[in-house]
């Protein structure tokens, strides 16, 4: 079960948010997700926020992944189906899609993967679409949506 927020400044950012429930659904069904996790929408100023906190970089980014599973100094008691949250800043998105010169909707799409990704516990040490798995599997996904990639 997933659930979608966004925070107030983001509220309304997105014209139909049943097109990207749909994908996420099929997104799910591609990873095989099994597991509670939740996307919020946020701006850059809130994600950047985020990222000086936990990540000590003082910048904004255009996904955020808290994987729960990565904490250690929780116990696991086999109760709990939650994966985590996946943070992701619009305002990154329009700006990935008119930098790459692809359809907001389609970046979104790649960025609500690429964090879903990260929750199932795939990583990537560089952006080398060529050689990182992660990626490569990432736009394969993509492709079954229905874009080039």
């Amino acid at each position: 079960m997933y659930e979608i927020d966004f925070t107030e400044s983001e509220e309304g950012r997105l014209d139909d948010i049943s097109l990207y429930t749909a994908r996420l659904e099929r997104m799910i069904e591609e990873l095989k997700v099994e597991g509670d996790f939740s996307i919020t929408y946020l701006s850059d100023d809130e994600i950047r926020r985020l990222n000086a906190e936990y990540r000590d970089k003082d910048e904004a980014t255009d996904v955020l992944t808290f994987r729960l599973k990565d904490d250690d100094t929780f116990p696991d008691f086999g109760l709990s189906n939650e994966l985590g949250d996946v943070f992701i800043s619009l305002d990154a998105v329009a700006r990935n899609a008119a930098e790459f010169s692809v359809p907001f909707e389609e970046e979104l799409t790649r960025v609500m993967l690429h964090g879903l990704m990260h929750l199932m516990g795939y990583d990537h040490q560089s952006n080398d679409f060529k050689s990182e798995q992660m990626l490569i599997k990432q736009e394969e996904i993509l492709r079954k949506l229905g874009y080039a990639g």
